[in-house]
């Protein structure tokens, strides 16, 4: 009974180390994904002058651990207000950590709630789950109250208050309505007309950019930037996304806009990096992961 106790936990440890992983290796590949409009990429630091690539990269190693715990935590557990408070708790802890690394930028934040909670969710929904019952999982945990949660001054919350619009919150309440109907969608057809990798992945961030409330850009330029970044957004995709001349010359048109507004879409980034996550776990090695859910 110990040998087999001792089995079924390192499997488990192997599902957790490896969900970790592609929860930070979608942070890197977004970080990484170039030219974005406004963010930090390859190029350069975009809106931003207190971040860099080298940071982002420093910042999305430093949250390993937390994706690692949070797995470990939801595995197979109960969707009940204790989860929901022990997620709250470890995400807090995750980005103090991220802090720490940084010194001081917040660099993940929107991405440790969205992550954090797919990969939570992902450990709950078990072996035979689709993505789509995984996000749904994630929603139902967005919902539940976190009463030990502090009460904590944010730029993105005081957008979404000054400015009545849904949040980081409302999105993964409503199960990622922006990576479910839009992101992941915009991804697959991409490739399925024949675009490279990066150029669908570009088309998935400016998707969702579309229509995204991204509080990123609400709190750097108002609502007259938000109103250029979706209409560009929408112009580029219009004109045949990345794949395409006319796209790219769209999307430039975009990115000088919104460099002139000194805007950043940073929600827009945390889910693409969710949406990488989920295309991830999904194409590369799913079946091995459901194989280890499939020994208990």
């Amino acid at each position: 009974m110990k040998l087999h106790t001792c089995s079924f936990d390192n499997q488990v440890n192997t599902i957790a180390a490896r969900l970790a992983q592609h929860a930070t290796q979608a942070l890197l590949d977004e970080v990484h994904l170039s030219p974005k409009p406004g963010l930090v990429d390859r190029r350069g630091s975009g809106a931003h002058k207190d971040l860099t690539l080298a940071l982002m990269e420093c910042s999305a190693h430093s949250l390993t651990p937390t994706f690692h715990a949070l797995v470990l935590r939801g595995w197979q557990s109960a969707m009940d207000i204790a989860l929901r408070q022990e997620v709250g708790r470890l995400g807090r802890e995750g980005e103090r950590q991220m802090m720490a690394a940084t010194g001081g930028v917040n660099t993940h934040r929107g991405a440790i709630w969205a992550l954090g909670l797919l990969v939570t969710a992902m450990a709950v929904s078990g072996a035979t789950a689709k993505i789509e019952d995984t996000v749904q999982y994630a929603a139902n945990l967005a919902s539940l109250p976190d009463d030990v949660s502090p009460i904590m001054f944010s730029k993105g919350r005081h957008a979404t208050q000054r400015y009545r619009v849904p949040g980081a919150r409302e999105e993964a309440q409503q199960g990622f309505p922006h990576i479910m109907q839009l992101a992941l969608p915009q991804l697959r057809l991409s490739r399925l007309q024949g675009a490279k990798e990066k150029e669908a992945r570009l088309d998935a961030l400016i998707a969702i950019m579309t229509s995204l409330s991204d509080t990123c850009v609400l709190t750097r330029g108002g609502m007259p930037a938000l109103i250029a970044m979706q209409q560009g957004a929408k112009a580029v995709l219009q004109a045949g996304g990345m794949s395409q001349r006319a796209g790219r010359e769209a999307f430039f048109q975009l990115e000088q806009r919104m460099l002139t507004d000194n805007a950043s879409p940073g929600g827009a980034a945390d889910l693409l990096a969710a949406t990488l996550f989920l295309d991830r776990v999904a194409r590369s090695d799913e079946q091995d992961i459901r194989g280890y859910y499939g020994t208990n």
